[in-house]
């Protein structure tokens, strides 16, 4: 799980970073999104109908890191589970 962990505080990180240096408000909110989803994902929680009604691209984002976050907690498991 060590690995999963790294990958998502990386990720989340580097959404961060990205959101710092975004010159639109629309962007930023974007990478801000995208966290979000990645939060979720960890949490196994889902607003993706929150951010449905918002900016097609916010909505994007939040899309991107719930997908990615839900990925790497698959991938984590195939990973774990114990070979006979």
């Amino acid at each position: 799980m060590t690995d999963t962990t790294t990958s998502f505080a990386s990720r989340i990180e580097w959404c961060r970073r990205q959101s710092t240096q975004a010159r639109a408000p629309l962007e930023r909110a974007g990478w801000q999104a995208e966290v979000e989803g990645l939060r979720d994902a960890l949490l196994n929680k889902n607003h993706t109908y929150q951010y449905q009604q918002g900016p097609p691209g916010v909505f994007e984002r939040y899309a991107m890191g719930l997908q990615y976050g839900r990925e790497v907690l698959r991938t984590a498991a195939v990973h774990q589970r114990p070979t006979r």
